[in-house]
């Protein structure tokens, strides 16, 4: 367990020396783009130094827009912040992998990426549609790569210095070891859903174990109520505490060991979320033991994202 309050300041360093990913990360999942360049921007106001995003998203444009006014403004050095994108299940071949990074910097307007995921570990019929189906609905996968092949081109990223580190999005342990087995260059990072619902515990412990960092999506539980903010446990501690419900498993997470990704899409939320510090031992344990067992998207199951969230 981290024995620290000064969450907002922490950075956890990544396995192949590429720097530290900070703890406390923005997620831009979201659907309009004049929100997603107003929300980024009070995420830097508010403090948050790391931005998760994604080709998926269909917003890089505007987070890459956003960030060089926010940067510009707040004199805030390129080198303070931390950006992540995701490699989309249509660009699983290995031809298409740099173009599709390459395609992801322009849009972001960056000389390069801190960190470069695949979004998830299927791969889809490769073309420009995104969710490629047949007459009857059902998605096109790509059978024709393996995801160890996809990963040999995200490792020849690194070798020419656009990206610094690599790793895995929408996965399950099976599915990492293989890859971290056979890969010449480690996943410095997975990305998952995670929250007390969802503790992912053997993940977490093979990913603590291996000195890859874990990051929690749906911290807050996607936003859904009702949920995990009205959980009775959180409600009480955050009553005791004099905090929010959604500040207690913030800190819960990065209590736990894991980075985070909150999507807050007002200035004062951003504030809220970015304001956390430890938990009472007796209160993060009370979390731990809590029962409920809820996975809220279903990704993992089919590379087929299960909602746009609602984000906090």
């Amino acid at each position: 367990m981290v024995e620290s309050s000064d969450f907002q300041m922490m950075r956890i360093p990544l396995n192949n020396g590429a720097g530290h990913i900070p703890a406390l990360g923005f997620g831009t999942l979201i659907p309009d783009a004049a929100v997603t360049i107003r929300a980024t921007r009070d995420a830097l106001e508010a403090g948050f130094r790391h931005f998760d995003c994604a080709e998926r998203y269909r917003n890089e444009r505007e987070v890459g827009e956003a960030l060089q006014a926010g940067l510009a403004a707040g004199g805030i050095a390129r080198e303070e912040i931390f950006v992540t994108t995701k490699l989309w299940n249509s660009n699983h071949r290995p031809e298409r992998v740099e173009p599709a990074f390459e395609a992801s910097l322009n849009r972001l307007g960056l000389d390069y990426l801190d960190l470069y995921l695949i979004h998830t570990p299927f791969a889809f019929q490769p073309g420009d549609d995104q969710d490629p189906r047949d007459q009857n609905g059902n998605i096109i996968y790509d059978r024709g790569v393996t995801l160890l092949e996809t990963w040999r081109s995200m490792e020849s990223l690194v070798d020419r210095g656009r990206c610094r580190a690599i790793g895995l999005s929408d996965i399950g342990l099976n599915e990492v070891l293989p890859i971290y087995e056979s890969a010449r260059i480690k996943p410095a990072v997975v990305q998952v859903e995670a929250h007390p619902y969802l503790p992912e515990t053997e993940l977490l412990e093979f990913c603590k174990d291996k000195g890859v960092v874990f990051l929690a999506f749906a911290p807050l539980g996607h936003g859904l109520r009702p949920g995990l903010l009205e959980d009775p446990v959180i409600s009480a501690i955050a009553a005791r505490i004099g905090k929010t419900p959604a500040q207690v498993l913030l800190a819960w997470a990065v209590q736990r060991g894991t980075a985070l990704l909150t999507t807050p899409k007002t200035p004062a939320r951003a504030r809220e979320n970015f304001n956390i510090s430890t938990l009472p031992e007796d209160a993060f344990e009370q979390i731990n033991r809590i029962q409920t067992r809820q996975r809220l998207n279903e990704v993992v199951k089919t590379g087929s994202p299960g909602f746009i969230a609602q984000g906090r």
